[in-house]
């Protein structure tokens, strides 16, 4: 499957486009629901009062509850929009955005309003999308979760099993443990307070991959194609695989997966620091990957920038709705990310 995310975070209407989506899958549109309900923000005062319903409507691709194998669009209307926010500030570069970057790119036409494309308002396409390919997956076996593992400093327990991240998932802030999670709640508010933001980390996993996919070589390496969707995802800014940086404070023997045959007959790990890739390719253990989100980069502090319209210094001051953080509300984005690179390393 392809996709192709379009819309602007204050124009009418963001959707997505999946192509490839082999017919007669059977969409469970209440799961997709329910996977974009966990993103939405306006819950409470860790994130932005911005409401949306994003209720997708399924414009092709779908006939009679069933996928047609025809590109498959959804599209979700953008209601709760304030486009006048950003007016006073249009030509002022918001430190940490893509803003000047965009500029650059695209001379000037793009749309300025809340990020335009670049907003993290385009990641709930990205959730349907994820949702379509979840279930895809299910029927082979392969499972996705994934939890807050830290925020500003404070931990979450490390990812142990599947269980684990579906009970984390029906909670309205995803930790495996609920008094590291009340510090970092705790942690977020007190930003919020004084007017910044901070940032975090989510631990993947994704179960139930067989052995043997992926190449060592550019283009098929399975992490190349998980990092490749992962830092698609807004506010990503590093990916690690298993112990990932962790592996700086090791010896070999302590790195290093040893190796037994279990009970049924199969191969298996007596750890995962791997995080079940070796040379590119799955070696069927737990696919564990965690990804380091950015401090929400649109704060009320006064800052220093440029105006690009006067090519001079000036400062900013922001007003308007804006995570005090993103990391709790991008957990089934990053889900969602680590399903479409699950089904293209499967070669769904």
């Amino acid at each position: 499957m392809k996709y192709s995310i379009f819309g602007e975070s204050h124009g009418p209407a963001i959707g997505v486009v999946l192509e490839g989506v082999p017919p007669g899958l059977e969409l469970d549109l209440e799961a997709v629901r329910f996977d974009l309900s966990r993103r939405a923000p306006g819950k409470n005062g860790l994130s932005t009062a911005r409401r949306e319903a994003d209720e997708p409507r399924i414009l092709s691709g779908v006939f009679e509850g069933r996928t047609t194998g025809a590109p498959l669009c959804a599209v979700m209307e953008n209601t709760d929009t304030r486009p006048g926010d950003y007016e006073r500030t249009r030509n002022l570069a918001r430190p940490g955005h893509a803003d000047y970057a965009a500029r650059a790119r695209y001379q000037g036409f793009n749309d300025y309003r809340g990020g335009g494309h670049f907003s993290g308002r385009l990641t709930a396409p990205l959730v349907f999308a994820g949702g379509v390919a979840k279930q895809l997956l299910a029927q082979r076996g392969v499972l996705v979760g994934a939890h807050i593992s830290s925020i500003y400093g404070v931990n979450d327990d490390a990812l142990e099993d599947w269980a684990s991240l579906r009970d984390a998932a029906q909670k309205d802030f995803p930790v495996l443990n609920d008094e590291a999670g009340a510090e970092m709640r705790s942690a977020i508010l007190e930003a919020k307070n004084d007017l910044d933001s901070v940032g975090g980390s989510i631990e993947c996993g994704v179960f139930g991959l067989p052995p043997g996919l992926g190449e060592p070589d550019l283009g098929r390496n399975a992490e190349g194609i998980f990092s490749k969707y992962l830092f698609a995802v807004p506010a990503v800014k590093a990916v690690a695989f298993g112990a990932g940086t962790a592996f700086a404070l090791m010896r070999g023997s302590e790195a290093n997966d040893p190796l037994y045959v279990d009970g049924d007959g199969s191969i298996k790990a007596e750890q995962n620091c791997a995080g079940g890739i070796n040379g590119g390719i799955t070696n069927g253990m737990p696919l564990v990957f965690e990804v380091t989100m950015r401090p929400t980069p649109s704060i009320a502090r006064r800052q220093f920038t440029v105006d690009m319209a006067k090519n001079e210094n000036a400062v900013l001051e922001l007003q308007g709705r804006h995570d005090p953080c993103v990391v709790h509300r991008a957990v089934p984005v990053i889900e969602a990310a680590a399903a479409l690179a699950a089904c293209e390393l499967l070669g769904l």
